[in-house]
């Protein structure tokens, strides 16, 4: 089997295979869906890398991914106040891929009935 680069048609494949799971979009952009709540999506705004994937966390599993590996995971100012962690496609693994998402499935699952934390503090444009 080859060594296949790992961009969003991979993140969809495995995602597919989980319960309830559906393509869908978000902001524009190809994103993956448990229930119709947000489980992952190519990052729209500009602080995001390219070839990043954002996927949904918990604040406490988001530190320690990002203490674990700061090569693959980040997260900029605009995402700080979101469960969310950033993912730079090109350091992770179809296998490593996999468990994120199973991560990121049973975290959405689990506060299905509430919604994803809003930054607080913005300053008005």
């Amino acid at each position: 089997m080859s060594k296949r680069k790992v961009d969003f048609e991979v993140v969809r494949e495995i995602g597919v295979k989980m319960a309830n799971v559906e393509v869908s979009t978000a902001w524009g952009a190809p994103a993956l869906k448990v229930n119709g709540k947000l489980m992952a999506c190519v990052p729209t705004h500009r602080s995001a890398e390219p070839d990043s994937l954002l996927v949904r966390v918990s604040f406490d599993d988001r530190a320690e991914l990002l203490g674990a590996a700061p090569e693959a995971y980040y997260v900029t100012e605009h995402y700080v106040g979101y469960t969310a962690v950033l993912v730079r496609l090109p350091c992770v693994t179809r296998d490593i891929l996999q468990d994120l998402l199973g991560m990121a499935h049973r975290f959405v699952t689990a506060t299905e009935g509430r919604r994803c934390p809003r930054r607080r503090g913005r300053k008005s444009a």
